[in-house]
């Protein structure tokens, strides 16, 4: 049985989804900094968080711009 999205919908749903993403891998980087810190590779680390906070800036950007320009699903 497959699942019947409309279309602006299903690209509502996809954009959403690269939102996450994109916090996901923030938090990636995020753990593997502080992993490297913990073990004494202080310039892993370094670069590591330097890019866990820049995708989650750019996440939290995009899903708020996601948010605030964001349509509900059109109803013929």
């Amino acid at each position: 049985m497959s699942l019947v999205v409309p279309t602006g919908t299903r690209l509502a749903l996809l954009s959403q989804q690269e939102d996450l993403d994109m916090l996901y891998y923030a938090l990636v980087f995020l753990v593997v900094g502080l992993v490297a810190g913990a073990l004494g590779l202080f310039g892993v680390a370094a670069v590591a968080s330097q890019i866990a906070w820049l995708l989650f800036l750019v996440g939290i950007i995009l899903l708020v711009v996601h948010l605030v320009t964001g349509r509900g699903a059109r109803v013929p």
